[in-house]
């Protein structure tokens, strides 16, 4: 009753795994396909952000370039939460003023070209992309290891544990069996001796009585032949 009971609760964890580890695969593969697409708008932003830098360089100067990163009063903040995907728990960055106008970079208008607002601009986009990359990238990487290490419960189960239970069950009831025919045969001898007993009995009972009827006869026969004797012409 133990191992069935043991057999039940491990084939319940095995079908609740393999339902968990399934609808893992699926949000993987949804996360996978944004992750792809994130990590293409990333290249696409680096590449753009770095023909626009070089070009204010280019055209402005690499003093400028700086004088104009340098003057940024207000940096960008990030906050992370979490969220639960399928029992995983993954983060969720926010991010704050990473997007600015022209007058929040800190640069005077006067003072700069449409050079550097392009690249300033071209960065903020880049660090956008960022954030969300290292978020979709994190969660990837958590779901992935979560996946794994269902999958190795899944076969620990289904190639260890529940061989291991079925092969007890199996010996258990074999021995159960066994039992059973060994408990059938003794039964079956003892019903066989007690008959043979009974009939034993019954006929020492009946050789008892006959030998009782017989020692009746005799008595009977004994008091008969004083009486013949008597009416003989011999005692007349």
């Amino acid at each position: 009753m133990e191992i069935e009971d043991r057999i039940e609760l491990s084939e319940r964890g095995h079908g609740t795994l393999e339902k968990k580890r399934d609808g893992l695969i699926m949000e993987f593969m949804d996360i996978l396909d944004k992750a792809q697409d994130v990590r293409g708008d990333l290249a696409d932003d680096y590449e753009d952000a770095q023909k626009k830098i070089n070009m204010a360089r280019a055209m402005e100067g690499d003093v400028a370039v700086r004088g104009a990163a340098a003057a940024l009063q207000e940096h960008p903040e990030i906050t992370t939460e979490s969220k639960n995907i399928m029992g995983v728990v993954v983060p969720q960055i926010e991010s704050s003023r990473v997007s600015k106008s022209l007058d929040e970079r800190g640069y005077g208008i006067m003072g700069t070209s449409a050079r550097i607002d392009e690249a300033a601009e071209a960065y903020e986009d880049l660090l956008e992309s960022i954030i969300l990359a290292a978020e979709v990238e994190t969660a990837m990487k958590k779901m992935l290891r979560e996946i794994e290490t269902t999958k190795r419960r899944v076969n620990a189960l289904e190639f260890k544990l529940l061989p291991e239970l079925y092969d007890s069950q199996e010996y258990i009831e074999q021995k159960l069996e066994e039992q059973e025919r060994e408990e059938t045969f003794r039964l079956k001898k003892i019903k066989e001796k007690k008959e043979a007993e009974e009939a034993e009995e019954k006929r020492k009972a009946a050789e008892e009585g006959d030998g009782e009827a017989a020692d009746e006869s005799q008595e009977e026969l004994d008091d008969v032949q004083p009486d013949t004797a008597a009416q003989s012409p011999t005692g007349n």
